[in-house]
């Protein structure tokens, strides 16, 4: 009976023709009607699903402008006869006699074609069901509370009005939305001290996007690349698939240390405002430090300013691309980390024939970002919301970070520094204690961790640091899966 294929309703919002409408669809689609059985009268389905008559007989009459219905006179609602969804049927083509020679038994050895096959874990393979956990202490990950739900509803049904659907419905080749550039350059930038100009901006999918980018164009087997470590293990992930050789560069309260070892290479790659892993910002003389050096060993400078608008200073520090007078420096930025984790908005900004060779490669592979998300988050940005989202998000993490603190100062025995800004904290626990081992005991136990060994280039790196996000927990359970770790931390000593 087409009756058992409707279900209950849920009333978000009075989207109850959405729902019904999808019920049916779905329905036709499965290949669960056809053509020779009527749909329900109108009132009868009303009653079925506790809805207004009218509101059944408007979503039969949108499908059947839609075709996926036909009337007929006293007869009622029939799926369109017309409509092919079939599956494509095989064929067995004979092989003639003659022509005919030994088969291989099976297909080909994918392990054997393939030439990247040693890539490594990824750590949102490892978060990717934090949801269910009592304590998600991870990064990376947004607590959808205080996402701006109405205010990018707005921008994204703005986005599709007809004048802006004429904007970005066409294929745009190389180029970017010139209203997502233009804000990124009056809005975004300049809070960073930088001004760029339009051929200096190119739009990534995150910045890891652009880290690969770069790789492809800067790098090769005769390049050497200088790592923070610990640091971004994706950037020495990304790069080694180039050929190219990795130097780690130690880290200290300041951030990047200038040393002898910066010598031997090409390019750098460094995290000053929120440097990653251990939070520490980059004070402004060792900026002009790492600049100066940079322009003696004539060395590119590739700045990762992520979560750098998460500040909890008044007064940020600016970005390295600000102080760079020689252009050497490669700017690279997310929204990701503000906006969301999921819409993957980032931005690049370097000389201009950088950004040139930059688009025709990104063209390559996929043309450009999707131009109507670029145009939502473009109208997102002018109106502000992303100004005042920001805001809210730097306010709520401070207060997480302090709770954070004070949790730890209270239950955990662990060395570390307060940041500045983010949604992090870098803990150093005691020496006999494996975090490695301890991540996998806290999942058991409700909480989600990440262990500092991931961070590290070097094979024998220390195995007693963690990672304690705070983004995606919610306040009044920061104190409890902190005390809960101590305990877990108490039962292994």
């Amino acid at each position: 009976m087409t009756y058992q294929l409707f279900q209950p309703l849920i009333n978000h919002n009075g989207q109850l023709q959405v729902q019904i409408r999808e019920q049916i669809v779905s329905a036709i689609l499965d290949g669960c009607l056809d053509a020779s059985t009527p749909l329900p009268p109108s009132r009868k389905l009303a009653q079925q699903l506790h809805v207004g008559r009218n509101t059944v007989v408007n979503v039969y009459e949108r499908l059947l402008s839609e075709g996926y219905l036909v009337s007929r006179e006293r007869s009622g609602y029939f799926v369109n006869p017309a409509l092919k969804f079939g599956t494509a049927s095989l064929t067995e083509i004979p092989i003639k006699a003659e022509t005919a020679g030994p088969l291989p038994s099976q297909g080909p050895d994918w392990e054997k074609r393939l030439h990247t096959n040693n890539l490594p874990k990824t750590l949102s393979a490892q978060t990717g069901n934090w949801k269910r956990f009592d304590y998600p202490f991870i990064y990376n990950q947004l607590d959808t509370k205080l996402f701006p739900v109405n205010e990018w509803r707005e921008c994204c049904r703005d986005a599709v009005r007809v004048r802006d659907i004429q904007d970005w419905s066409s294929d745009h080749d190389d180029a970017d939305d010139p209203l997502l550039i233009e804000q990124i350059r009056k809005r975004i930038l300049p809070r960073r001290g930088i001004f760029a100009q339009e051929d200096e901006v190119l739009i990534t999918l995150g910045s890891q996007h652009g880290l690969y980018m770069l790789s492809q164009l800067l790098m090769d087997g005769d390049t050497t690349l200088g790592i923070e470590d610990p640091g971004y293990p994706q950037v020495a992930n990304i790069a080694r698939m180039q050929g190219t050789r990795i130097q780690p560069l130690p880290v200290d309260t300041e951030g990047l240390v200038i040393s002898e070892n910066m010598d031997k290479c090409d390019l750098l790659y460094t995290t000053p405002s929120h440097q990653c892993p251990t939070t520490v910002t980059m004070s402004l003389e060792r900026r002009h430090q790492l600049l100066t050096k940079a322009r003696m060993e004539d060395l590119i400078l590739i700045e990762d300013d992520y979560e750098s608008e998460i500040n909890f200073n008044s007064e940020p520090t600016p970005a390295l691309k600000c102080l760079d007078k020689d252009n050497r420096v490669i700017y690279l930025g997310s929204l990701s980390k503000t906006l969301a984790p999921g819409l993957r908005i980032g931005i690049m900004v370097g000389p201009a024939p950088l950004i040139k060779r930059a688009r025709q490669l990104r063209h390559l592979m996929l043309k450009h970002p999707p131009v109507n998300n670029q145009r939502a988050v473009a109208l997102f940005i002018k109106r502000g919301f992303h100004d005042s989202l920001t805001r809210k998000l730097a306010q709520v993490f401070q207060t997480r970070c302090q709770l954070m603190s004070d949790a730890l100062a209270t239950y955990l025995n662990g060395s570390y520094a307060v940041p500045e800004g983010g949604s992090s904290i870098w803990i150093r626990l005691p020496e006999y204690i494996n975090t490695h081992r301890l991540k996998e005991t806290a999942k058991q136990n409700g909480i989600l961790l990440q262990s500092g060994d991931f961070y590290y280039l070097e094979a024998k790196s220390p195995q007693n640091f963690i990672k304690l996000g705070f983004s995606a927990i919610a306040d009044d359970q920061i104190a409890p899966g902190i005390a809960r770790l101590a305990e877990l931390l108490r039962a292994i000593h």
